[in-house]
């Protein structure tokens, strides 16, 4: 049986809500949850807002401290690595590349910062690796002398898509990356990321509350709610027999919205 990539075991999240009667008091965005990761595997996470699905993202990616719990990667704690392995190996697409992307850097600097900070790669040697990358996501080495704001929306995710993949990672993460867009370039988002894993053998944990990418590029589906976990399973199997009620209300509505849209 393949061993997996990675491995949370009763991870949880507080933050301090302020004092009561003299006492802390905490809200908890995560009860203890545990979950795998496989090699060239999608993960999925569901959920309203408030489920978790943020800061679960932001916990993986080392943005966030877990209040407990361990983070397995490669069978090695998540804190043996040191800072430049854990950036290597674990990159995160953000939602929203406008912000995300320094308005004031073009984008071939972008992309070569990973590089710069974690590589010992020569100028000529990241040039040629920010090239490479830009032809991956379907785009053309001109782009990288561009700045973000001449680019159209559907570029920009491809360049953030691009940056990610800069220090050749194993798992990306990718929290909401696809919401903004709109049906056609979400198509062509997914089947780029889809392309890729295939290609370069990636892991994917998926945050998203659109249902119908969850269904098309996830093999596995988490459904959170209030930071625990009500449903997992293969993703094609909950979606044609959901057990909890909060699962089908999901469906439901997805449907009633792509109903909509017809």
């Amino acid at each position: 049986m393949t061993a997996p990539l990675l491995e949370v075991k009763e991870l949880s999240k507080r933050f301090p809500a302020g004092y009561r009667r003299f006492r802390k008091v905490y809200d908890t965005a995560l009860e203890p949850i545990s979950f795998e990761l496989y090699p060239n595997e999608t993960l999925a996470f569901v959920g309203e807002a408030g489920s978790g699905r943020t800061t679960l993202a932001r916990i993986l990616a080392g943005a966030e401290d877990r209040s407990s719990g361990e983070i397995l990667l490669e069978g090695k704690q998540l804190e043996m690595l040191d800072h430049k392995q854990r950036c290597s190996l674990i990159r995160m697409i953000f939602q929203d590349p406008t912000t995300s992307l320094n308005p004031r850097l073009r984008i071939r600097q972008l992309l070569e910062e990973p590089l710069k900070f974690n590589t010992n790669e020569s100028k000529e040697e990241r040039q040629k690796t920010v090239n490479r990358v830009l032809k991956k996501v379907g785009l053309l080495r001109e782009h990288g002398d561009f700045y973000p704001h001449m680019i159209s929306h559907g570029q920009r995710q491809r360049v953030a898509i691009a940056r990610a993949l800069m220090l050749s990672p194993k798992i990306i993460i990718s929290d909401e990356a696809l919401s903004g867009l709109d049906s056609s370039l979400r198509a062509q988002c997914v089947n780029l990321l889809l392309e890729l894993q295939q290609n370069l053998g990636l892991s994917y944990i998926l945050m998203s509350h659109d249902l119908g990418s969850v269904r098309h590029m996830s093999d596995r589906m988490i459904v959170l709610k209030r930071g625990k976990i009500v449903e997992q399973g293969r993703t094609m199997e909950v979606f044609a027999n959901p057990q909890h009620d909060y699962t089908k209300r999901l469906i439901d509505e997805q449907m009633l919205t792509i109903e909509r849209q017809v």
